[in-house]
């Protein structure tokens, strides 16, 4: 079960005729949608493109979640090294494989696919982060050291994608309460949060805690230890 082709075909024509107004670097345009079956269940996919960034995003779709309340939801940014090449340093792959087991499951979700490589500095930035957290920076003073924020991601092209996709409310799976806080500035109505917890390596128990103790991700004692998580209830 997907969109139906009615629904499809009306994305389709919406994103061939849509146009924010003035110059909104977060605007996008369905451009193509595929079937997509995986080794996590049936999907499709959805291509977005940013004409102002000659950008492209994705939607991972599983069921029809066209004028759908309450669908599941994960923002997942672009992580070449833990996504592809399954990385230690980071939980990133972990989370996203996570995530689409989790939406394969639902009635209705949606991964998003980002294109915010390394907290939103970009490929070669994140590399040249890496070579200071190897001379003992943590991940928040190693972009700082660079000249960035902490973090560099917002989710005003997020909020457009669900718009896009006639998503009407959200279940959103993350850990992270500025990408919460940031959605909902965008018009996005979050009627819950649901923890999204994997299992720390030891490479990346640092990493973890760092993201807990200077980005204020809401991570539980027991997932850094590695032991099984206190559950928690959604929307808390």
């Amino acid at each position: 079960m997907g969109l139906s082709p009615e629904n499809a075909a009306r994305l389709l024509e919406e994103g061939r005729s849509h146009r924010c107004p003035g110059t909104a670097a977060t605007c996008v345009n369905v451009v193509a949608i595929a079937d997509l079956p995986s080794r996590f269940g049936q999907f499709q996919v959805v291509a977005f493109w940013n004409e102002r960034e000659q950008q492209d995003h994705a939607a991972f779709v599983h069921g029809d979640v066209c004028d759908r309340e309450r669908v599941l939801v994960r923002l997942h940014s672009e992580c070449l090294t833990g996504d592809a090449i399954g990385s230690l340093r980071c939980d990133c792959r972990d989370q996203l494989i996570a995530s689409l087991e989790r939406v394969a499951q639902s009635d209705a979700g949606v991964v998003l696919y980002l294109r915010q490589e390394g907290r939103g500095i970009g490929f070669a930035n994140k590399i040249r982060a890496y070579q200071l957290q190897d001379q003992g920076y943590d991940t928040v003073e190693a972009n700082e050291a660079l000249g960035f924020r902490a973090d560099e991601r917002e989710y005003g092209i997020a909020a457009h994608m669900l718009a896009s996709l006639h998503v009407r409310s959200i279940e959103i799976m993350t850990n992270n309460p500025a990408k919460i806080e940031d959605l909902r500035r965008h018009g996005v109505r979050i009627e819950d949060r649901i923890p999204l917890v994997v299992p720390p390596q030891p490479v990346s128990r640092a990493y973890l805690e760092t993201k807990r103790r200077k980005l204020g991700h809401l991570l539980d004692v027991e997932q850094l230890d590695g032991s099984s998580p206190s559950t928690e209830q959604p929307g808390r």
